[in-house]
């Protein structure tokens, strides 16, 4: 799951350079909800999505329809590396939410001075790296944290009685219902690269379709909270994978803030009592799209 959830940022910077984003987004939701709505629909949950229709609506947009737009922007304009490291910060900022949604578990000093180590962290990341063309991609990487820490959010609080397969299923459906109009007016005019095309087919069918079974499966196993170890791991294969294949830059400056990324997201999702505990982003379902 470290590898799968790890690799998205790769192939999204390699399918932007001939797809726009409303289209690749498209393509990647429309793909893995044909693979996964045949589950959702034989575990008997659409009775009750629809009780849950309108959390249901907002899960997708927060989670998927929004960030997974914002971050293929993004790439356009910075470097995969970059972008997987700034996701690092998803921990703190879905303790911020959950602390302003009424949750005090998280409050206290530990909390205050892991969201200052992290914090810290992602400015060294970002300052080490200001080679983004477009300063508005820094805002849209914003927006894509905000929107996976806010959707596991949204699932724990009324989506709880929803099967998590029909909830990713429907999400993606839908999501992809909605970008076909924005798709077609910006569908490429000539067949797109063997490279472009195999990464939206791992972006679909592994990172998107085959990821939220297996995390489903890992959570069966060996249960929610030693599931999200995944978090702490996915950003650092993200980079080293820009760095290798992409050839993208990785200096002391990045890998020092992913350092103090990690050690406030630790801090911060720390329950008292219990070990770390941190929040499942991702391209996740607990936090995955990516």
């Amino acid at each position: 799951m470290c590898v799968i959830w790890g690799i998205p940022y790769l192939f999204i910077r390699i399918a932007v350079g001939e797809l726009s984003p409303p289209t690749l987004v498209f393509f990647r939701t429309g793909v893995a909800a044909l693979i996964l709505l045949p589950f959702a629909l034989s575990r008997d949950g659409l009775r009750a999505a629809r009780r849950r229709w309108v959390p249901l609506l907002a899960f997708a947009a927060v989670e998927v329809a929004a960030p997974w737009l914002l971050l293929s922007s993004a790439e356009q304009h910075i470097t995969s590396a970059l972008a997987g490291l700034l996701i690092s910060a998803v921990p703190m900022v879905g303790v911020i939410i959950a602390t302003s949604l009424g949750n005090r578990e998280h409050l206290g000093l530990a909390t205050l001075s892991g969201l200052g180590v992290g914090l810290a962290g992602v400015a060294l990341i970002v300052g080490s790296d200001l080679r983004a063309s477009e300063p508005f991609a820094l805002l849209e990487m914003a927006g894509v944290v905000i929107g996976y820490a806010l959707g596991p959010a949204i699932l724990a609080r009324y989506l709880t009685d929803v099967p998590a397969v029909t909830v990713n299923g429907l999400a993606l459906a839908v999501c992809c219902v909605g970008y076909a109009p924005v798709a077609a007016l910006h569908w490429p005019g000539a067949v797109p690269s063997l490279a472009a095309l195999g990464s939206i087919a791992v972006l679909a069918v592994v990172c998107t379709a085959l990821a939220f079974l297996l995390f489903f499966q890992l959570i069966a196993e060996i249960g929610p909270v030693r599931a999200t170890v995944i978090t702490y791991v996915n950003p650092a294969v993200a980079a080293l994978l820009g760095v290798a294949v992409l050839r993208e830059s990785f200096t002391a400056g990045m890998g020092l803030g992913f350092v103090l990324v990690l050690v406030g997201s630790v801090l911060s999702t720390r329950r008292r009592g219990l070990p770390a505990a941190g929040v499942v982003v991702p391209e996740s379902q607990a936090g995955e799209a990516i």
